[in-house]
Protein backbone atom coordinates (compact mmCIF):
# COMPACT_ATOMS: atom_id res chain seq x y z
CA UNK A 1 0.00 0.00 0.00
CA UNK A 2 0.93 3.50 -0.90
CA UNK A 3 1.96 5.50 2.52
CA UNK A 4 1.01 8.81 3.49
CA UNK A 5 4.42 10.38 3.50
CA UNK A 6 3.99 10.43 -0.12
CA UNK A 7 0.92 12.89 0.30
CA UNK A 8 1.57 15.02 3.09
CA UNK A 9 4.66 15.95 4.63
CA UNK A 10 5.63 14.57 7.89
CA UNK A 11 6.63 17.05 10.25
CA UNK A 12 9.76 17.34 12.56
CA UNK A 13 10.29 18.97 15.63
CA UNK A 14 10.90 22.79 15.42
CA UNK A 15 8.85 25.12 13.32
CA UNK A 16 7.25 24.51 10.04
CA UNK A 17 6.17 27.04 8.00
CA UNK A 18 2.80 26.23 5.36
CA UNK A 19 2.43 29.00 2.98
CA UNK A 20 -1.25 29.20 1.85
CA UNK A 21 -2.84 30.69 -0.91
CA UNK A 22 -6.00 31.46 1.12
CA UNK A 23 -6.07 31.87 5.37
CA UNK A 24 -8.47 29.65 5.29
CA UNK A 25 -7.19 27.12 3.19
CA UNK A 26 -8.03 23.64 4.54
CA UNK A 27 -4.41 22.41 3.98
CA UNK A 28 -3.64 23.27 7.00
CA UNK A 29 -6.21 21.03 8.75
CA UNK A 30 -5.31 18.00 6.69
CA UNK A 31 -1.44 18.54 7.22
CA UNK A 32 -2.38 19.47 11.60
CA UNK A 33 -4.60 16.62 11.93
CA UNK A 34 -2.17 14.69 10.16
CA UNK A 35 0.15 15.41 12.58
CA UNK A 36 -2.03 15.46 15.53
CA UNK A 37 -2.82 11.71 14.95
CA UNK A 38 0.85 10.48 14.51
CA UNK A 39 2.70 12.16 17.95
CA UNK A 40 1.07 11.14 21.40
CA UNK A 41 -0.15 13.86 23.81
CA UNK A 42 -2.38 16.97 23.66
CA UNK A 43 -2.15 19.60 20.90
CA UNK A 44 -2.93 23.27 21.39
CA UNK A 45 -3.94 25.34 18.98
CA UNK A 46 -4.33 28.89 19.01
CA UNK A 47 -6.31 30.02 16.21
CA UNK A 48 -6.39 33.58 14.32
CA UNK A 49 -8.97 35.31 11.60
CA UNK A 50 -11.41 32.20 12.08
CA UNK A 51 -9.32 28.99 11.04
CA UNK A 52 -10.21 26.71 12.80
CA UNK A 53 -13.76 25.58 11.25
CA UNK A 54 -15.80 22.94 13.49
CA UNK A 55 -16.84 21.40 10.28
CA UNK A 56 -13.60 21.33 8.22
CA UNK A 57 -12.13 19.92 11.13
CA UNK A 58 -14.86 16.88 11.20
CA UNK A 59 -14.58 16.75 7.70
CA UNK A 60 -11.28 16.05 7.80
CA UNK A 61 -10.40 14.19 10.88
CA UNK A 62 -10.35 9.99 10.30
CA UNK A 63 -12.01 9.51 13.40
CA UNK A 64 -13.55 12.12 16.46
CA UNK A 65 -11.79 10.45 18.89
CA UNK A 66 -8.78 12.71 17.08
CA UNK A 67 -10.68 16.01 17.75
CA UNK A 68 -10.72 14.91 21.42
CA UNK A 69 -6.47 15.81 21.91
CA UNK A 70 -6.79 19.68 20.66
CA UNK A 71 -7.19 22.55 23.10
CA UNK A 72 -8.34 25.26 21.40
CA UNK A 73 -8.04 28.80 21.73
CA UNK A 74 -8.68 31.81 19.13
CA UNK A 75 -7.52 35.69 19.47
CA UNK A 76 -8.76 38.02 17.81
CA UNK A 77 -6.66 40.78 18.39
CA UNK A 78 -3.21 40.75 18.00
CA UNK A 79 -2.80 41.82 21.93
CA UNK A 80 -5.19 38.51 22.69
CA UNK A 81 -3.20 36.69 20.56
CA UNK A 82 0.33 37.51 22.16
CA UNK A 83 -1.37 36.42 25.51
CA UNK A 84 -2.75 33.16 23.94
CA UNK A 85 0.90 32.16 22.70
CA UNK A 86 2.75 33.44 25.88
CA UNK A 87 0.06 31.02 27.93
CA UNK A 88 0.17 28.41 25.98
CA UNK A 89 3.86 27.74 26.17
CA UNK A 90 3.42 28.15 30.49
CA UNK A 91 1.45 24.96 29.72
CA UNK A 92 3.63 22.64 27.30
CA UNK A 93 4.86 20.21 28.76
CA UNK A 94 6.79 16.46 27.92
CA UNK A 95 2.70 15.67 27.02
CA UNK A 96 2.89 18.21 24.60
CA UNK A 97 2.33 16.31 21.10
CA UNK A 98 2.07 19.59 18.80
CA UNK A 99 1.10 22.90 18.43
CA UNK A 100 -0.77 24.83 15.76
CA UNK A 101 -0.79 28.71 15.05
CA UNK A 102 -2.70 29.10 11.92
CA UNK A 103 -2.06 32.42 10.18
CA UNK A 104 0.41 33.19 13.16
CA UNK A 105 1.30 36.87 11.43
CA UNK A 106 -1.92 38.39 10.68
CA UNK A 107 -3.12 39.90 13.50
CA UNK A 108 -0.19 41.77 13.78
CA UNK A 109 -0.60 43.00 10.62
CA UNK A 110 -4.11 44.85 11.94
CA UNK A 111 -3.83 48.95 12.24
CA UNK A 112 -4.46 49.02 15.58
CA UNK A 113 -1.09 47.91 15.84
CA UNK A 114 1.77 50.27 15.59
CA UNK A 115 4.62 48.90 13.50
CA UNK A 116 7.26 48.98 16.26
CA UNK A 117 4.94 46.94 18.52
CA UNK A 118 3.76 44.24 15.65
CA UNK A 119 7.46 43.22 14.79
CA UNK A 120 8.40 43.00 18.28
CA UNK A 121 5.57 41.17 19.62
CA UNK A 122 6.13 38.54 16.33
CA UNK A 123 9.44 38.12 17.23
CA UNK A 124 8.42 37.29 20.85
CA UNK A 125 6.51 34.67 19.83
CA UNK A 126 8.40 33.10 17.19
CA UNK A 127 11.34 33.00 19.94
CA UNK A 128 8.88 31.37 22.76
CA UNK A 129 7.35 29.04 19.84
CA UNK A 130 11.20 28.00 19.03
CA UNK A 131 12.29 27.61 22.18
CA UNK A 132 9.08 25.17 23.31
CA UNK A 133 9.77 23.18 20.15
CA UNK A 134 13.28 22.56 21.60
CA UNK A 135 12.90 21.96 25.08
CA UNK A 136 10.21 19.46 24.64
CA UNK A 137 11.46 18.25 20.92
CA UNK A 138 7.74 19.27 19.42
CA UNK A 139 6.82 20.16 16.23
CA UNK A 140 4.92 23.33 15.94
CA UNK A 141 3.25 24.15 12.50
CA UNK A 142 2.29 27.90 11.48
CA UNK A 143 0.57 29.25 8.56
CA UNK A 144 0.72 32.74 6.40
CA UNK A 145 -0.75 33.43 3.25
CA UNK A 146 0.81 36.68 2.78
CA UNK A 147 4.03 37.79 1.33
CA UNK A 148 5.47 41.02 3.21
CA UNK A 149 8.40 41.89 6.06
CA UNK A 150 5.66 40.16 9.01
CA UNK A 151 6.16 36.88 6.62
CA UNK A 152 10.13 37.34 5.74
CA UNK A 153 10.43 38.17 9.72
CA UNK A 154 8.15 34.33 10.15
CA UNK A 155 10.68 32.72 7.93
CA UNK A 156 13.06 33.24 8.61
CA UNK A 157 12.99 31.32 12.20
CA UNK A 158 11.56 28.41 11.20
CA UNK A 159 13.45 25.22 10.55
CA UNK A 160 11.42 24.01 7.57
CA UNK A 161 8.78 25.37 4.81
CA UNK A 162 6.40 24.00 2.53
CA UNK A 163 4.02 25.69 0.08
CA UNK A 164 0.78 24.47 -0.70
CA UNK A 165 -1.81 24.98 -4.15
CA UNK A 166 -4.95 23.43 -4.60
CA UNK A 167 -4.91 21.51 -7.95
CA UNK A 168 -8.34 18.73 -9.39
CA UNK A 169 -7.02 16.47 -7.15
CA UNK A 170 -6.26 18.06 -3.72
CA UNK A 171 -3.75 20.13 -2.23
CA UNK A 172 -0.23 19.49 -3.06
CA UNK A 173 2.62 20.21 -1.15
CA UNK A 174 6.29 21.12 -2.08
CA UNK A 175 9.28 21.79 0.18
CA UNK A 176 12.83 21.39 -0.22
CA UNK A 177 13.13 17.18 0.64
CA UNK A 178 9.10 16.99 -0.06
CA UNK A 179 6.64 16.76 -3.29
CA UNK A 180 3.20 15.40 -3.32
CA UNK A 181 3.23 12.34 -5.75
CA UNK A 182 -0.30 10.75 -4.15
CA UNK A 183 -3.66 11.55 -3.91
CA UNK A 184 -6.11 9.96 -1.65
CA UNK A 185 -10.07 10.04 -2.74
CA UNK A 186 -12.59 8.42 -0.97
CA UNK A 187 -11.68 4.06 -1.88
CA UNK A 188 -8.90 4.95 -4.17
CA UNK A 189 -5.33 6.78 -4.99
CA UNK A 190 -4.46 8.71 -7.91
CA UNK A 191 -0.59 8.99 -8.52
CA UNK A 192 1.50 10.59 -10.36
CA UNK A 193 4.49 10.83 -13.01
CA UNK A 194 7.19 11.84 -10.56
CA UNK A 195 5.91 9.08 -7.95
CA UNK A 196 6.47 6.09 -10.48
CA UNK A 197 9.70 7.93 -11.28
CA UNK A 198 10.85 8.38 -7.82
CA UNK A 199 9.73 4.25 -7.74
CA UNK A 200 11.30 2.80 -10.59
CA UNK A 201 13.60 5.27 -11.85
CA UNK A 202 13.89 6.57 -15.41
CA UNK A 203 13.95 3.77 -17.75
CA UNK A 204 16.81 5.42 -20.12
CA UNK A 205 18.67 5.59 -16.89
CA UNK A 206 18.42 2.01 -15.22
CA UNK A 207 18.98 0.43 -18.98
CA UNK A 208 22.38 2.08 -18.92
CA UNK A 209 23.00 1.38 -15.19
CA UNK A 210 22.57 -2.05 -16.24
CA UNK A 211 24.96 -2.21 -18.66
CA UNK A 212 21.72 -2.65 -21.47
CA UNK A 213 22.19 1.27 -23.28
CA UNK A 214 19.18 2.53 -25.44
CA UNK A 215 17.11 0.39 -26.76
CA UNK A 216 16.62 2.13 -30.75
CA UNK A 217 14.08 1.46 -32.86
CA UNK A 218 16.15 -1.08 -35.21
CA UNK A 219 16.55 -3.40 -32.02
CA UNK A 220 12.78 -3.58 -31.91
CA UNK A 221 12.27 -4.41 -35.06
CA UNK A 222 11.34 -1.50 -36.48
CA UNK A 223 13.19 1.12 -39.30
CA UNK A 224 15.56 3.19 -37.74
Amino acid sequence: MIGTDQALPELEPGLTLLQTTHPHSTALHQLALDTVQQVDGVTFWVDARNTSSSYTLHEVAPHRRLLRRIRLARGFTAYQHFMLIRRVVNRASARTGCIVAPNLASLYRDDDVPDHEAGAMLDAVLAALSEVADVYDIPILVTDADNDDLTDVVSSEVEASYECEQTKMGHRFVGEDFETTVYWEDGYWQTTIPYWVDLLGVAEQEADSAGIGPITPAQLGGVA
